[in-house]
């Protein structure tokens, strides 16, 4: 499906939101942003989607990160359905994030948040569960497509966001199954008379059957 991909720059989308009206590039300013769809207001994983979402704010405000939902809803439907959404969450924390309407459709195509498969009850595409992390170059450096019927996890979506914003700070990434703490990879691109300065607490090179010493372990 072609549309907004890794590595594209989030078009400035100006929408009516539950905040009123919105331009997407003021509103995020210099911060990292997470820009999610949601299928449809008053449907049940959505429900538990948002909610979660909600919870997880204040860690994604800490990390500099603002928050931005969407559905097809108008605003209205939008603040009633908020009211669901506080009333099923446990952890009685209000949805502070703004919900952009999309009434017409326009913006989840620019946005390729478009569910291939799903309808609405007139026939209308409905968004999938789409997620893009957004940096302050305004630049998509992460996207997730899930299904209807499967929501997301977010603890992946905190767990993805410190790898790549620590990435952006210093030459490293992290491998598979990381977990914010554990030891990271310092990146191949760094000879190991740079990896000396860059990481004076040390490092831990792999003996590897090619021994090439390019799996080096660090802290950060």
């Amino acid at each position: 499906m072609p549309g907004l991909t890794i590595g594209d720059t989030l078009p400035n989308i100006e929408a009516e939101s539950t905040h009123g009206k919105i331009k997407l590039h003021d509103y995020i300013g210099d911060s990292w942003a997470i820009v999610f769809s949601h299928p449809g207001d008053f449907t049940p994983v959505c429900t538990t989607e948002l909610g979660k979402m909600a919870e997880y704010a204040m860690q994604f405000q800490e990390r500099g990160v603002k928050l931005v939902g969407l559905s097809c809803s108008d605003v209205q439907s939008h603040l009633e359905y908020i009211k669901d959404i506080e009333a099923f969450s446990t952890c009685g924390r209000k949805v502070e994030y703004p919900i952009l309407a999309d009434p017409t459709r326009e913006i989840i195509k620019q946005l390729n948040m478009v569910d291939p498969d799903m309808k609405d009850s007139s026939g209308n595409p409905v968004p999938s569960r789409a997620l893009h992390i957004v940096g302050p170059d305004k630049k998509v450096k992460l996207s997730f497509l899930y299904p209807a019927t499967t929501g997301r996890n977010m603890d992946e979506v905190l767990r993805v966001l410190e790898s790549m914003q620590m990435a952006s700070k210093k030459k490293i990434a992290t491998p598979a199954n990381w977990k914010p703490g554990e030891p990271v990879v310092i990146s191949p691109s760094v000879s190991q008379e740079e990896a000396k300065k860059m990481f004076p607490q040390g490092y831990k090179t792999m003996d590897l059957p090619s021994k090439k010493e390019y799996l080096r372990f660090t802290t950060v």
